[in-house]
């Protein structure tokens, strides 16, 4: 089991708690850019740590390089919460987050697209292999 599994799997259900909250007051159909300010704040308010747009040292055959990783927030150092907010969720969506967490060693990820009617369906939970077991 990832030494961070079951700290990311506690905070991924605040973290989803923090997005209903978010899609309850603003709807969908909003800019994915302000979904992220809007959760940031959320968890912020609820005492959550989060990061956003992270700076990542990826390895590479023993060459390091400093790229700014695409990745929506970064809670607490161990959950990935990557933003959408598109008519479907493809699998080239779910494949970005779990190479972020292969790259991050994180051990979860949650993949959240706001443009749902219902945001619940929009939310995929993703695990980096072998993290849970």
């Amino acid at each position: 089991m990832h030494p961070r599994f079951a700290q990311a799997n506690d905070l991924s259900r605040e973290v989803i708690g923090a997005a209903i909250e978010v899609h309850r007051l603003k709807g969908p159909g909003l800019l994915e850019s302000l979904y992220e300010k809007f959760l940031a704040r959320e968890l912020e308010l609820r005492g959550i740590s989060c990061e956003s747009q992270v700076a990542a040292r990826v390895e590479y055959k023993g060459a390091y390089f400093d790229e700014t990783l695409r990745l929506d927030l970064l809670v607490e150092g161990c959950l990935l919460v990557e933003l959408k907010c598109v008519q479907e969720v493809h699998p080239v969506h779910k494949a970005q987050v779990l190479s972020y967490l292969r790259l991050l060693n994180l051990p979860l990820g949650l993949l959240i697209n706001f443009h749902q009617v219902r945001l619940t369906d929009g939310i995929h939970r993703l695990v980096l292999q072998n993290a849970s077991a």
